[in-house]
């Protein structure tokens, strides 16, 4: 897929939805068509400048009622015809109910669990690729981890240095958990399982706990 020529839905315009919009569009040139946040959401078909529906927010406390975009529902975000959706907001918003009226390519889950589990095998019989929650979410805490370790080693890196760990920390894990996936035949969010409880395991036994 074209990211620079992919169209974006954002459901949840917070800290991670704003981000995640600023990031597409900045880093790889995606059109960010839908945002929403709890009272309103927006669309325009021509792109949304994610900073200044930012501002705009800000200023009023609500995406809703920024120039140039049409009101919308939040259940018609979810189902708008864009390539990558991302719900970032509520958990369960993508039920076996909706699912199959979802026509995203790519499902970006920044809220914990938004998908439900018959959801998750619509979505899938669908050939939609859901990057599951628990994955889209690890930046912080990997993050978290180098800070760790900076504190004990006594030395720090700079930021350029972090983010180049964190994207190979973060493209290592989803080509671990994709390729787990083709190979059994499982879901993103099977796979994630997978490799989770892999390498716990394999950590007990180097351990001699097992």
């Amino acid at each position: 897929m074209d990211l620079s020529t992919s169209l974006v839905a954002v459901q949840g315009y917070g800290n991670a939805g704003y981000y995640a919009a600023y990031l597409a569009k900045t880093l790889f040139g995606c059109k960010i068509v839908a945002v929403s946040d709890s009272r309103s959401a927006i669309y325009n078909k021509d792109g949304l400048d994610p900073e200044e529906v930012q501002k705009h927010k800000t200023k009023t406390s609500s995406v809703k009622g920024f120039p140039g975009a049409k009101e919308i529902s939040n259940e018609e975000l979810l189902e708008l015809k864009v390539d990558i959706l991302v719900p970032a907001a509520l958990e369960n918003v993508i039920t076996g109910k909706n699912a199959k009226n979802i026509k995203a390519k790519i499902l970006v889950e920044l809220a914990n669990g938004p998908t439900t589990p018959d959801a998750d095998d619509i979505l899938y019989a669908k050939g939609v690729h859901v990057l599951p929650d628990f994955l889209c979410n690890a930046g912080g805490v990997t993050v978290s981890y180098f800070e760790m370790a900076q504190n004990f080693a006594m030395y720090y890196w700079d930021r350029e240095e972090v983010n180049k760990r964190l994207a190979r920390k973060m493209a290592e894990a989803y080509h671990s958990v994709l390729h787990n996936s083709k190979k059994y035949s499982i879901n993103m969010r099977q796979a994630a399982y997978v490799v989770a409880i892999g390498r716990v395991a394999d950590a007990m036994k180097l351990r001699g706990w097992v």
